[in-house]
Parts: C-alpha cells; structure tokens; sequence
C-alpha cells in the first residue's frame, strides 16, 4: 500500500442495498487506483429505501478498516483541516485510466474528492489483482453487525422447522426494473404504455430492443419463468420458497411458482 497521506477520497453511494455494495467495492479498489485514504462511504437513504442507517449500522466499520488495512487506508470521518471537498462524478463502468485521467488531475490540485452517484462506476474489465481487490472487500472485509448475522440465523432457524428444504428467492421483477430493462412481458399496448412512461424517467437511458435483449439473457424472468427453472432444477411442492421483493409488475396473476 502506498496511499497518499494527502489525498482523501469521500463516496456516496446510489441505489438499493445491493447496489450499494457494489459502490463500496468499487470505492476501495478507486481509493487503491488513487492511491488516496478512502472515508468510509456515505450510503444513499433517500433513492429507495428512505432508511435512516449508515454504514456502521449495517457493516462492521471496525473490521472493515482492519482487514484491508494492507490494501487502502481508510478513515471514519474527514478531518476538519483537510480543506474544500471538491465534488464531481465518473461515468459508469470507468476503467482505471479514467480514474486516472478525470480524478488524478483534481488531486494535483485538491486534497478532497467527493464522488456521488456511485454504482457500476469502476469497470468490470480489471486486471486480476484489482478483481482479487474486489473479492476481498466483498466476501470478507464487508460483514454485517453482530445484530444482523444474529436475526439472520435466527431466521434461518426458523425457515429450518418448517421444511427440511428451502429456497431464498430475491424476486425483480417490479415496475421500475422492467421498465429499466427496456424488455416486452406481452402485455400488450397498455404494458407498452406504462413501462414506456416509467422509463422516462431515466433521460440517459437509450432505446432497447426487447427481442434482442431477451435473447441475450439481460431480461428479468418473470415469476412464471422462474418456476419453470425451479422445476427444472428439481424442486417440488415439498420445498419453502420465501421471496424477497417490492410490489410485482401485474398483480397476483403473475404469481406462478
């Protein structure tokens, strides 16, 4: 490791729990391109959730700088002498010579760089030092608070006296992520319609063409589809099936499993 002592990069991330990991992976391997002290990342409570927790409300913040201490330097707060926080943002999927062509300059010049909007902002394309970076951060400095992993095993118990087997489903398939994905669930003008309008929401968003994105596997399966798979990999009416998900795109007709 050899981080700048003057160089602090602040992020904030965007989008729901899952996406707002991947921003904090992301964010250390960014601090490590910078060679900057990373402060631990803002998480975003307004996009979806409207939840008041930070970062050291759901991750374990003591472990988390610990275990990649070898890797980046990271700090619980900014201090107070490190001066103007200059605030700008990368494209998404920013390869690091972008990081190094857009940000590296503002650190010449400024001690703090705060980057917002931070999901799917660091490319997947890294070489296989940085990817082992990632994997370290997501599978063993990122852990949940003593709580958390206590009501998870909880659960987990619970879930166990009611069926030998069961499955943990995190089913997508709600209004904004249908129309996000651009694809077409053949409901006919009034799908079109509604999904239509939903994804002006996005202005950067290109037009898509649903055939071509179904055949390339990017569509989120419906709960029809997703019971196909299920059968297809074995599992029967003896299993619990407990899903994780908002309000589903069509009501109860669509429940299938």
């Amino acid at each position: 490791m050899s981080t700048q002592p003057d160089r602090y990069l602040l992020i904030t991330t965007s989008g729901g729990l899952n996406q707002q990991r991947t921003g904090i992976i992301d964010a250390v391997v960014a601090a490590y391109l910078l060679n900057a002290t990373l402060v631990v990342p803002n998480l975003d409570r307004e996009s979806f959730w409207n939840d008041s927790s930070n970062f050291s409300d759901i991750f374990d913040v003591d472990w988390f700088i610990t275990y990649l201490s070898k890797d980046v330097k990271i700090i619980k707060q900014l201090p107070e002498k490190a001066g103007k926080v200059i605030t700008t943002h990368v494209p998404r999927n920013c390869d690091p010579e972008c990081y190094q062509t857009r940000i590296l300059p503002i650190f010449d010049r400024k001690r703090v760089v705060h980057l917002t909007k931070f999901d799917y902002r660091l490319s997947n394309w890294l070489d296989t030092d940085l990817q082992k970076l990632r994997c370290r951060v997501n599978y063993h400095a990122l852990r949940f608070t003593h709580p958390i992993l206590a009501m998870g095993r909880k659960l987990v118990e619970r879930m166990r006296t009611k069926s030998k087997h069961f499955l943990a489903l995190h089913l997508r398939f709600e209004a904004d992520m249908l129309a996000f994905s651009g694809c077409y669930y053949g409901g006919g003008e009034k799908e079109m319609k509604e999904l239509g309008e939903m994804r002006k929401r996005w202005i950067t968003l290109h037009k898509k063409d649903p055939d071509r994105e179904r055949r390339q596997g990017k569509c989120p399966l419906s709960p029809e589809e997703v019971g196909v798979i299920l059968r297809a990999l074995g599992y029967g009416n003896e299993v619990h099936i407990y899903v994780a998900s908002g309000e589903i795109y069509g009501g109860k007709q669509q429940w299938r499993l």
